[in-house]
């Protein structure tokens, strides 16, 4: 009984610090997250998701205990899966052909941070992504120049912090974007990204 008791003390002094953050507060999170994508269109698609681990580092800084400005750098895959029938390829009676398509961006997210609850535990971000294709592959076959290079998003996520110490973390999120722009460079159907991960990381205030 004793043991218990003092484990519990123990876990109390790891979990119950307060990390309320003061104006002008920098926190760096390295996450790790896993990813589902698709695309979404102006006619009908039938594309299967793409799946893919992604990873990077986030950075907020504090305008208040409430509110902060995240940005980062995030390595993440996009695309999709679909068949093309081969009435479409070659002609009637030809095999279907199974295509994969993923999409690699260097991300940029600039999004507002409400931290909210008692002890700020939770937060809910939202703002714009800035995403840069780094390369582009159908079935191992590059096809990064038929390809816009830049892709505008709209961010979106909330996410709950485990306190640790006072000045370290862990996150546990889900992070949707939604593409605003296209992701061909041509083509008679619009299709755009959209994309979302469940991401741990570990917050180090600095």
């Amino acid at each position: 009984m004793k043991k218990i008791f003092c484990l519990g003390l123990l876990l109390i002094g790891l979990f119950g610090f307060s990390q309320q953050r003061e104006k002008g507060t920098i926190e760096v999170t390295p996450i790790i997250g896993y990813a589902a994508s698709n695309y979404y269109a102006s006619e009908n698609q039938n594309g299967d998701f793409v799946y893919s681990v992604n990873f990077g580092v986030n950075g907020d800084y504090y305008f208040h205990n409430r509110w902060s400005l995240r940005s980062g750098l995030l390595l993440q895959t996009m695309g999709s899966e679909y068949i093309i029938p081969g009435d479409i390829l070659n002609g009637p009676g030809l095999s279907s052909l199974h295509v994969e398509e993923k999409l690699t961006y260097m991300t940029i997210p600039v999004n507002a941070n409400w931290h909210f609850g008692s002890t700020r535990k939770w937060n809910l971000n939202f703002g714009p992504s800035l995403g840069f294709l780094m390369s582009a592959k159908a079935n191992s076959e590059d096809i990064k120049q038929y390809m816009n290079t830049f892709q505008l998003g709209l961010n979106y996520g909330i996410g709950y912090k485990i306190e640790v110490t006072e000045k370290i973390g862990i996150l546990i999120d889900y992070q949707g974007m939604t593409g605003l722009t296209e992701v061909p460079k041509e083509g008679d159907v619009k299709l755009k990204n959209v994309y979302g991960t469940f991401n741990l990381g570990c917050v180090i205030q600095l």
